[in-house]
């Protein structure tokens, strides 16, 4: 069956409204939706990614904040509708060549056969990609059949992450997944089988009642199936979800910190000893196998949002789509956005060296020291500067008060103050985008 959205002509691309909030500038989110297309999408360049979001879930998890819903085969339609026309508008004014492309939920693989071709045919044909890109996918091992398998690769997925989470059925029921351990080794060979030569198996530790040994054998059982990847992550308790609703009345209760400590770090050892490379915090590959969305992302690159609830970064603005699939399904081929926060050049700075420093590799040194070296000649000056007045004149209550406002006076009569100030913008420039 053909599934096509509708051939009507683009929209006209409004500028938005901007209105200040605090130190923040905010795009006036209803007159964006409703009236126009982003105006720095327009001819926008140096985008390197894409994420697009899958919704759908057969059973929501209680420890998962994503946005997912469970839907029935009419809901997931109407959705791929007007996700289609999503990708078809953004596909007209994205022009360089996208090198990763990441499709989350949700559960992707949770989509009927025919709806998940006709999303990854639109993406092929409104997109164009690097010669080494990387395209994933998530799977659930409940949902993946050779048929599945086969799909994807023919659609030009090149990479899967498979949620495995566990191989304990304890622990899957305390998470409550509700795939058998053996599903996950049932999974990997259908992809193996299918042509897919980059697998990544997620897991998760610090579960209520997961001992050390149960965890070892979770990562023996992850490494057995040889995944180019794996992804080590610790259970978190987000706020207003199911397991913090539990843990909060006393129904589930938390591992000991010491304990969640000693599998941090025996996945580090057990992990490096089996030839995967630690490059962050939580994400463990064999060499060359690291996954080029998640630099992506830790890079603090530019990509860009589809579907809803989810999120992107493009030229120091972090937004999101709407996040109710009632509200993303009204949308007629314009990007559903709202909360748009255009950061300052000190804020993008400022991501830049945090999302850094959860890489294993840190922050590159040049990027840092055009910044710090206008921040030691300021300070520097300042200080000896101080430090002359309190040796050779009288102290009094207002010294410090005078002395700082003698300084910026000799400076302001010897040095360009605006050519310092243009010099530390172009350092926080240097030091975003190098």
């Amino acid at each position: 069956m053909q599934f096509v959205p509708s051939e009507s002509h683009s929209p006209p691309l409004n500028l938005p409204q901007f209105t200040k909030n605090g130190g923040a500038v905010q795009e006036n989110s209803s007159n964006f939706i409703a009236n126009s297309a982003t105006p720095w999408l327009v001819g926008a360049s140096g985008i390197c990614g894409l994420y697009i979001h899958i919704p759908f879930c057969f059973h929501k998890c209680h420890y998962c904040d994503f946005f997912s819903i469970v839907g029935d085969k009419k809901a997931q339609k109407t959705f791929v509708y007007r996700l289609l026309l999503e990708i078809k508008t953004v596909g007209q004014q994205i022009h360089d060549p996208i090198s990763t492309i990441f499709i989350g939920g949700g559960t992707p693989t949770l989509l009927e056969g025919h709806l998940l071709s006709l999303v990854l045919d639109a993406i092929s044909e409104n997109f164009t990609f690097t010669d080494e890109y990387e395209w994933s996918v998530e799977a659930n091992p409940e949902t993946v059949t050779p048929e599945i398998a086969s799909l994807l690769v023919a659609g030009g997925v090149n990479r899967v992450s498979i949620g495995a989470q566990s191989f304990d059925e304890q622990c899957l029921k305390s998470l409550e997944r509700w795939h058998a351990p053996e599903s996950v080794e049932r999974s990997v060979h259908y992809f193996r089988d299918a042509g897919i030569e980059n697998l990544s198996l997620d897991l998760i530790y610090g579960i209520p009642n997961q001992s050390i040994n149960v965890f070892r054998e979770d990562l023996r059982r992850a490494i057995d199936l040889c995944p180019e990847h794996i992804s080590s992550y610790s259970l978190t308790y987000e706020p207003n979800t199911p397991l913090t609703v539990k843990e909060q009345r006393g129904e589930v209760q938390k591992i000991d910190e010491d304990l969640e400590y000693q599998m941090f770090e025996e996945t580090m050892e057990i992990l490096a000893s089996n030839g995967y490379e630690q490059y962050e915090i939580s994400n463990y590959a064999k060499p060359t196998r690291q996954c080029k969305h998640n630099l992506l992302y830790w890079n603090n690159g530019s990509w860009w949002p589809l579907g809803p609830a989810a999120a992107g970064h493009i030229a120091g603005r972090r937004w999101r789509n709407v996040p109710r699939l009632s509200q993303y399904n009204k949308h007629d081929g314009l990007p559903p956005i709202e909360n748009v926060e255009l950061l300052s050049p000190s804020g993008q700075a400022g991501e830049t060296f945090m999302l850094g420093l959860r890489l294993r590799e840190g922050i590159p040194k040049n990027r840092v020291d055009r910044l710090l070296s206008f921040f030691f000649f300021f300070f520097f000056s300042f200080f000896i500067f101080f430090f002359f007045h309190f040796f050779f004149l009288s102290f009094s209550p207002y010294f410090l008060l005078s002395s700082l406002f003698i300084f910026l006076s000799y400076l302001s009569q010897h040095v360009n103050i605006i050519g310092i100030f243009v010099t530390f913008n172009k350092s926080l420039t240097y030091f975003i985008n190098p």
